[in-house]
């Protein structure tokens, strides 16, 4: 999902793209960045976490406590979650900012299969007059939202980092052969930081818009617990895939492998 390549009528004129059928393209995705216009839903059924990149902090859906794997496809494709994080929607399609500048612009995963001569699912990229095509613009307008959301909440995020109330957060996830393994990389809000910052300290946090996210992030840790029902069904094909989210969130007994500090 990285092979980004501009949207543009000389590469894509007369060509089709396909809406995708299910989430297999995310099959191998274990972290997805997660924007404020979705945070409320999103906190309520994944666990969000940040991770760090040259000293820069992003916030993320957890949807792997291994690489390459995201437990929320199934092997069919369904997702199996309540809620879809919006980059995953966008598929393939995103808006990337040029460097140096203030313009935006819409990209597509270059290996995404375009739709076949002739397929009947396909969709246009453009329209006779040289504009996007109605579907498309209707998705380039729900990605200009995201994306200006994302950077939102990257302001957001890098306001707690410099309050220095992100800790790391070790996770133990106990391996098919029995062993405890420690997952890192990942971090969370420390709690007893924030509730200890400063007058000046939480303005400046409540100005840039992290207090929601940390909030949030601390709230969906606790979703973590999910990944134990979720190997179940990856791992029983025969298993139906629960209808409601009450099914996935069922109680559990005290047999809990995961854990988290």
């Amino acid at each position: 999902m990285s092979k980004l390549t501009p949207v543009t009528r000389g590469r894509y004129a007369g060509k089709r793209w396909r809406r995708s059928k299910n989430f297999g393209f995310a099959s191998q995705v274990s972290t997805v960045p997660v924007a404020t216009v979705e945070l409320s839903q999103a906190a309520m059924v994944l666990p969000l976490g940040f991770i760090e990149t040259a000293g820069f902090y992003s916030l993320v859906a957890i949807l792997s406590l291994v690489p390459n794997r995201n437990m929320f496809v199934a092997p069919d494709g369904r997702w199996l979650c309540g809620h879809i994080p919006a980059l995953l929607r966008c598929y393939p399609f995103r808006i990337i900012r040029q460097p140096g500048t203030e313009d935006d612009i819409l990209c597509t995963d270059e290996d995404y299969k375009l739709a076949a001569e002739g397929d009947q699912d396909g969709v246009d990229f453009f329209d006779q007059n040289g504009n996007l095509a109605p579907a498309l613009k209707t998705a380039c307008d729900f990605l200009v939202q995201v994306e200006g959301s994302l950077r939102g909440t990257q302001a957001g995020v890098a306001a707690l980092a410099a309050a220095g109330v992100m800790r790391p957060w070790k996770i133990q996830i106990k391996t098919e052969q029995g062993f405890d393994k420690t997952v890192d990389g990942l971090h969370a809000i420390d709690e007893a930081a924030l509730a200890g910052l400063g007058d000046e300290a939480i303005l400046n946090v409540h100005k840039a818009g992290g207090l929601p996210i940390a909030y949030a992030q601390l709230l969906s840790m606790g979703n973590l617990n999910i990944f134990k029902d979720l190997s179940k069904y990856q791992t029983s094909l025969a298993a139906p895939v629960p209808d409601t989210l009450d099914q996935l969130f069922k109680i559990r007994g005290d047999d809990e492998v995961i854990r988290f500090n």
